[in-house]
């Protein structure tokens, strides 16, 4: 009987089209509460309001992805800057992952995370998935909250950071697992042009509500959890013709390479930091916004025996999704 090479065994992808269901049923819910005809002025303005009435979505103007309005997405957990720092809001760097500003965004996203995570499930398990999905979202929201400083609020919401995460650990996990793969420099070519093409895409000129800083973000975070989660022991993994006849390469004894451990010590330390260097300043800047705040107000009624609290300008923001 021919000897075959040890190959892991595919595991059941289920967490992944939890996902995707759930994702699904939050737009749908999204568009049950925004409900365009009844808070619309001209409900006749709401795209296909005749075919799904309630359900139907916001002018083209004003959401050009068919979707809801930017308030709806703010009020049930849009990531806006201004709420996470002023408002400590921090539940909205994960709630934003699960909200899509429109179907156009939800049907590329979706089809990515089908496309990319379901491998990458089958391949390494659902307990490496969930922690890379979430925490490369985490990431890719932690980042865009901090670095958006524009005159404008935004709304940013979607899975592309997460999404990014997983380009970013397919990039690691082929570096990390180099011995095994056949064709190497095909392999990472290709998936060195699939992401420098979603990365680039938002940085064309003239294609605005893209997330570039959620995309990266996600990406880095996804990078270094891919050496973290996704190293494979040395053994067994080698194509067949590389396996002398008569040789069982089950019972090889699996062995971690020295620069796996490495890159595994690396970067766990990087991303460790880099989540806690990153939060510390968004904690600070929310301190220093209340330390500004509680001057102005004693200075006010210092000066006119009365305070008027600020009103900001919400209907101005515009809504980030991250394509």
């Amino acid at each position: 009987m021919e000897n075959k090479p040890y190959a892991p065994e595919q595991w059941r992808a289920w967490l992944t089209p939890v996902i995707f269901v759930v994702c699904i049923i939050m737009f749908v819910y999204t568009m049950h509460v925004n409900n365009c005809p009844a808070k619309t002025a001209d409900s006749h303005q709401c795209v296909l309001r005749d075919i799904l009435g309630r359900y139907s979505f916001q002018p083209w103007k004003e959401n050009y992805l068919l979707g809801p309005s930017i308030s709806t997405l703010r009020d049930l957990g849009g990531l806006d800057r201004n709420l996470v720092v002023r408002k400590n809001q921090k539940y909205r760097l994960l709630s934003s992952m699960w909200l899509h500003a429109g179907i156009i965004h939800l049907v590329v996203n979706m089809t990515s995370l089908m496309l990319v995570s379901y491998r990458l499930e089958q391949e390494f398990g659902f307990a490496r998935i969930a922690p890379l999905y979430l925490l490369s979202g985490f990431g890719g929201s932690l980042l865009s909250c901090l670095h958006h400083k524009g005159k404008k609020e935004i709304v940013s919401v979607g899975a592309s950071g997460a999404l990014f995460g997983l380009l970013g650990t397919m990039l690691s996990e082929l570096i990390a697992n180099w011995t095994i793969y056949e064709n190497k420099c095909t392999s990472l070519s290709v998936l060195g042009s699939v992401i420098a093409l979603n990365l680039a895409f938002g940085f064309i000129p003239g294609v605005d509500g893209v997330d570039n800083l959620a995309h990266i973000g996600g990406f880095a975070s996804g990078v270094l959890l891919g050496f973290i989660l996704f190293l494979r022991p040395q053994y067994g993994y080698v194509s067949e013709k590389y396996i002398a006849a008569g040789y069982d390469a089950k019972h090889r004894k699996p062995k971690y390479m020295h620069y796996q451990q490495l890159c595994w010590i690396i970067a766990l330390i990087l991303l460790v930091l880099g989540y806690i260097t990153k939060q510390v300043y968004l904690i600070r800047m929310g301190n220093g916004r209340l330390r500004v705040s509680v001057r102005a107000i004693l200075s006010t009624t210092k000066e006119t025996g009365y305070y008027e609290e600020e009103r900001h300008g919400y209907q101005k923001n515009i809504a980030r999704n991250r394509l």
